[in-house]
């Protein structure tokens, strides 16, 4: 079975072929995964493997790891373009989020004061105030809907909450008035007997207006680049893609294709 990719809470730095060369912290168990979804596509499998022995880091651990890791770049003249959050679940289930950011932003003043700071959030948890004000603090916050049309959804996030609906989170992403990274994963494939497919129509037209009532400073769609843990998905490749976001485009958005 397909199990988590990151095994450690400071790593990289990586080259994000969305943002430049990025230094990752995983908020989430070393050696297990929790999350609020259960995409079919998510690189660090299913949640089925469980959250593991580890834990979560404390805030002081990743305080610690952080500032190591930046001292030691900074001694070897490495570049760094961007610290994100990510790893092997949903960074903002952290208890501690808001204070994390905070340590992360006063370190990376210090050390690196030219990188951003990025959230990678599957925005499940925007109905929460202080993960609202951490991801107001940082430079991109990059939420993500794939579906604004509640079967798929539900098929590809398979969220956590069975009352969750792609409405409520649509709501939930309008209170930061535009200053957050909409990113959006185009595929197509089967699961289950389900069809999935977020190219038609019906799904483009649903997503272009989701965008609208959320107003991001920027949409961000790409597709599939690793191995799945549901075997049946499919690589939407450059040309297809790009014809969804000159659709998107057209509407009125700035889209960034990583294709």
């Amino acid at each position: 079975m397909q199990t988590v990719l990151f095994h450690n809470t400071i790593f990289g730095p990586i080259k994000s072929r969305r943002l430049g060369v990025s230094l990752g912290i995983n908020l989430m168990p070393n050696d297990g995964k929790i999350c609020s979804f259960d995409c079919l596509y998510c690189e660090a499998g299913f949640n089925a493997q469980g959250p593991g022995k580890d834990g979560i880091p404390t805030r002081n651990a990743v305080k610690k790891g952080l500032k190591r890791k930046l001292e030691e770049m900074q001694a070897a003249g490495e570049p760094l373009d961007v610290i994100t959050f990510s790893g092997n679940g949903e960074p903002t289930l952290h208890p501690q989020f808001l204070d994390v950011v905070k340590d992360v932003i006063r370190l990376r003043d210090l050390y690196f004061p030219q990188a951003k700071v990025s959230v990678l959030t599957n925005s499940t948890m925007t109905h929460k105030p202080d993960v609202v004000e951490a991801l107001k603090l940082v430079d991109n916050n990059i939420v993500k809907l794939d579906s604004a049309r509640a079967h798929t959804f539900r098929t590809l996030n398979r969220p956590g909450s069975p009352n969750m609906i792609p409405e409520a989170v649509i709501d939930n992403l309008r209170q930061f008035d535009g200053q957050c990274i909409v990113q959006t994963m185009i595929l197509r494939g089967s699961h289950e007997g389900e069809t999935i497919d977020n190219t038609t129509k019906e799904e483009v037209d649903a997503l272009i207006d989701a965008y609208r009532q959320i107003s991001p400073r920027e949409v961000m769609i790409y597709s599939i680049d690793r191995q799945t843990p549901a075997q049946d998905l499919h690589k939407v490749e450059g040309d297809d893609l790009e014809a969804v976001a000159e659709r998107i485009r057209q509407a009125g958005f700035t889209v960034q294709v990583n294709a």
